[in-house]
């Protein structure tokens, strides 16, 4: 089995607090990799250093097996290593189809960017994408006007407009009805079989990353925890102490 990603001894400190202290993990291609911990444990710092927002202080981070830790960004970006955030970062005034025409691979989103003549093909793309979320009956719809869940399925499909090789989410259910939770999981799997994206997702829904994930890596207070399969996660005192909490093993004993 392949790994896309490595992280290999990473730590990040933010002035006297450490964030991530040597990390190390795979996200290996093809399959759907959780992350969970408390909160302030660590996890969206590790994101934001695996796609270059936050330099490590030591470690490395590769990709592909190329070393991308001294990369910027927009370097990872274009490498096929994308993320989302756990606040949408849509374009509130446009509608959905064209939120995601501007995200389309190499389409510049200034301006003059915006009033290039989009392709046939882009559209069409675009409309695909929409409907693979369930957002297609809403495409023409303003979208700082759909609900936060919603803003996050598109984003999930600006996201994937650009054909990443892996996705990084973080917390896809948060802010989503609980109704459409389950249509969400479905998505998000069939992004993995269907389009051939790995994805690494940090959630906090437990029953959501347990049925979701392949393995699961455990962060508590900047520290690598525990790494499993779901089921030997769920069942892993330290993780039920640190985290999950005595009352999740005896509702789902």
């Amino acid at each position: 089995m392949t790994n896309l990603i490595e992280v290999e001894k990473v730590s990040k400190a933010f002035g006297g607090i450490v964030a991530n202290s040597e990390i190390s993990l795979n996200v290996p291609e093809g399959r759907i990799t959780g992350l969970i911990g408390p909160n302030g444990s660590g996890k969206t710092t590790l994101f934001n250093s695996i796609v270059g927002y936050h330099p490590v202080d030591s470690g490395s981070i590769r990709f592909e097996g190329k070393e991308i830790t001294q990369m910027k960004v927009q370097q990872i970006a274009r490498l096929g290593l994308l993320r989302t955030f756990q606040q949408t970062r849509i374009y509130s005034g446009l509608n959905c189809i064209d939120n995601l025409l501007i995200s389309e691979p190499h389409r510049s989103a200034t301006y003059m960017g915006m009033l290039m003549r989009y392709p046939a093909e882009a559209r069409e793309k675009a409309e695909r994408m929409l409907d693979f979320v369930g957002l297609y009956q809403k495409r023409r719809l303003i979208s700082g006007e759909l609900s936060f869940g919603q803003q996050k399925l598109l984003e999930f499909a600006m996201a994937l407009m650009n054909e990443p090789k892996v996705l990084l989410l973080d917390e896809p259910t948060a802010g989503i009805n609980p109704t459409l939770i389950n249509g969400l999981i479905d998505r998000l799997k069939r992004a993995a079989t269907e389009l051939g994206i790995t994805l690494f997702v940090i959630e906090h829904n437990m029953p959501v990353i347990m049925s979701l994930a392949d393995n699961i890596y455990c962060l508590a207070n900047g520290k690598m925890l525990a790494h499993g399969a779901p089921d030997e996660i769920r069942n892993d005192r330290r993780v039920i102490e640190a985290y999950l909490g005595g009352h999740y093993e005896a509702e789902n004993a």
